[in-house]
């Protein structure tokens, strides 16, 4: 907890060079969502005077965002996400036309799967209705 509360004052960045886009996007995303909570919050503060208003939010998105940033470059979460990075970068994507064919696939079973339950369904509520149980 101390080398985190260290971590939270520091202006530099943790191996800079590595791991940049999915720290980005991972700052972005904690960004975001600090932001869209005190946006709410700026709402639910509708009686306040602005000064609360919009000063508290504010300031908790300010606080949010500096934490984010600072989360990013924590040394073992940043290690964390520059191995993601790498294990991303050894994924083989599929092409345009596989993407294609693969979600046919899927979506073809989806429904055939659909159907026999639906079919399940009817025949079981036929029997139960039959034998007067329902």
């Amino acid at each position: 907890m101390k080398s985190f509360l260290q971590e939270l004052f520091r202006t530099g960045l943790y191996k800079r060079s590595q791991g940049r886009v999915v720290r980005q996007v991972t700052f972005a995303v904690i960004a975001i969502t600090v932001a869209l909570g005190c946006f709410k919050l700026s709402q639910s503060l509708d009686d306040w005077g602005p000064l609360v208003r919009y000063g508290v939010p504010g300031l908790i998105t300010a606080i949010g965002v500096w934490i984010g940033f600072r989360i990013v470059n924590h040394p073992e979460f940043a290690d964390f996400l520059i191995a993601v990075e790498a294990e991303m970068n050894k994924v083989s994507w599929p092409t345009r036309s596989e993407l294609f064919r693969a979600s046919g696939v899927v979506l073809v079973t989806i429904f055939l799967l659909a159907g026999i339950l639906a079919m399940f369904d009817l025949l079981w509520s036929g029997i139960f209705r039959y034998l007067n149980i329902v």
